[in-house]
């Protein structure tokens, strides 16, 4: 079946948040359209170190990560990532890779906007039970 692919644009949230109140204009706001791999048996976002820096996007915890091979290495956080697939987005925060890394779209990301993965088509794209909006469960 293969690697499932998509763009995602990506923008710093705290930008989109000084825009919308007038101190800076929407060109400004830093953002960046990456081609990620959806990984499913990933939880969160990765993003190199070089396109963490380009959204202006600073460090703020560290986590341990497992890699696939099973090694294990600890990871610095950036928070407030503005994740945009279609016409829905979320707002989360992204473990920081090397620099040119593979960018992944993890789990987390799929859950809150309700997305599937079709790995026949390589696609991925809202269940036929919320063509419009994210269908969240609350219970």
């Amino acid at each position: 079946m293969g690697e499932v692919r998509i763009k995602v644009l990506l923008k710093n949230y705290v930008s989109v948040g000084t825009a919308k109140r007038g101190y800076i204009d929407e060109k400004d706001i830093e953002s960046s359209e990456l081609d990620m791999v959806v990984d499913t048996g990933a939880v969160m976002i990765l993003l190199p170190q070089d396109e963490v820096e380009k959204l202006g996007l600073e460090p703020s915890t560290k986590v341990v990560v497992t890699y696939a091979d099973e090694r294990k290495e600890e990871r610095w956080v950036a928070k407030g990532v503005e994740v945009a697939i279609g016409n829905r987005s979320m707002v989360t925060d992204c473990i920081i890779g090397p620099p040119l890394c593979e960018p992944l779209l993890g789990q987390l990301v799929l859950e809150e906007l309700d997305l599937i993965v079709d790995a026949t088509r390589k696609t991925i794209g809202p269940r036929p039970e919320s063509p419009n909006l994210p269908l969240l469960k609350l219970k």
